[in-house]
């Protein structure tokens, strides 16, 4: 068999990365190269992200192989897939990681791997890349590395004082549904795994006696992704499990990533294909989570089936289920209340608590605010301003949805 070209590695191993979608580096410590070294991580999202000032910025986000030893139905590089393969050495990584950043194309790395050999002999080719990255070559711009749950806590350990950010796959949101579909994976080494990062970040914030801090550990935390739609799980289910790993492990993040049947696994899994739409509402259910005070059993019981409803977002599916909560009164209402109103924002909110320590705020003055008001309407009462019957009308969420659509049955 001739040997592959590393840009031939690099097209094949760069596309199979596509399918990790945990890749973000907000809340890392800024490095830079100005007292020596090369590169730099910004402190906010990369992995092709944009930034809070609007820069889009990016990163090599590649497999360090897509050989793989396990057998899971729900992954396109399990070792029963028909799939071209490739494998890059340290060095190769490492040479490309330097020369993508020279060439001003990157920011930092991503990177992933299928399991070659042992988890061991993978996640310590992983950390060699990392360390020869930043002790030989003084590489001071993001790592990302995903680690193998398997492989040994001391190169876990050690991923940590080389990555940014470390993450750990949970696979699925189920533990049955794990060994089930990958049974060479458990559940319980997974979980442990994070707990060791966990552990390891905590540690590195402790002083100790002498009032020496220890070297720092992963400080961009570490994230996991979630597939979605390769079981029965409902998005109430999702969320609750994403809200415990949130609590657990101190994640930054959990990334959802829609299933789609893939070649030779019709016969493990169910016939499941959800789209995009369903993913897009778990960001925004998550999103409700972190930032508006929201829990996953309300978000997920708005809908008898468990299941967010595809046609308008969770925060408005959520306020059209509870309707006796509004209208509220704008004036008075608590910052929690404000922030479950459909249309306002978290910047919205705070301006409008400053604004009316000031006098009243009227119709106009929240749309200067940035609110949505073609959502917030029926579900707000203001001095120039009462809904009416619109709050509890038949027809209220008919405005919101997306009309019917005929499908062509030729595309």
């Amino acid at each position: 068999m001739a040997m592959k070209s590393i840009q031939q590695k690099l097209a094949i191993l760069s596309d199979a990365a596509k399918y990790d979608a945990s890749c973000a580096s907000s809340g890392t410590t800024r490095r830079d190269s100005r007292s020596g070294g090369i590169g730099s991580a910004g402190g906010s999202g990369i992995c092709h992200a944009y930034t809070p000032d609007g820069r889009c910025i990016s990163l090599l986000k590649i497999l360090m192989t897509n050989f793989c030893i396990y057998d899971c139905a729900y992954c396109i590089n399990r070792v029963s897939s028909n799939v071209e393969r490739a494998r890059f050495s340290p060095d190769e990584v490492v040479k490309l990681t330097l020369e993508f950043y020279r060439r001003n194309m990157i920011e930092g790395l991503f990177l992933s791997s299928g399991i070659i050999r042992s988890p061991d002999q993978t996640m310590g080719d992983m950390v060699r890349i990392a360390r020869m990255l930043r002790v030989d070559h003084g590489f001071k711009g993001y790592i990302h590395l995903k680690t193998i749950p398997d492989s040994a806590p001391d190169l876990v350990a050690e991923a940590g004082l080389y990555a940014d950010r470390l993450s750990v796959n949970i696979e699925l949101p189920q533990d049955a549904s794990i060994r089930r579909l990958a049974p060479e994976k458990r559940p319980e080494t997974i979980r442990a795994a994070m707990a060791d990062v966990r552990l390891g970040r905590e540690a590195a914030k402790e002083r100790s006696f002498t009032g020496k801090r220890p070297p720092r550990f992963a400080p961009a935390g570490q994230s996991t992704q979630m597939i979605v739609g390769a079981d029965q799980t409902t998005d109430r289910q999702i969320l609750t499990t994403s809200a415990n790993l949130y609590t657990g492990y101190r994640l930054k993040r959990v990334y959802y990533s829609a299933f789609s049947p893939i070649p030779d696994a019709s016969a493990a899994l169910p016939l499941i294909k959800p789209p995009l739409m369903r993913e897009h509402r778990l960001y925004q259910a998550d999103w409700l989570m972190r930032f508006y005070g929201f829990e996953a059993d309300e978000i997920g019981a708005a809908h008898p089936s468990g299941n967010l409803d595809l046609a308008i977002d969770p925060k408005l599916a959520w306020a059209l289920a509870n309707r006796a909560a509004f209208p509220v009164d704008v004036a008075r209402a608590s910052r929690d209340m404000l922030l479950r109103v459909p249309g306002f924002g978290t910047k919205t909110v705070g301006r409008i608590l400053a604004a009316r320590r000031n006098g009243a705020v009227r119709y106009g003055d929240l749309l200067r605010m940035g609110a949505i008001m073609s959502k917030a309407r029926p579900f707000v009462t203001l001095p120039d301003w009462h809904p009416g019957a619109l709050t509890d009308s038949d027809g209220l969420r008919a405005r919101f949805a997306p009309p019917p659509e005929q499908l062509d049955l030729f595309s």
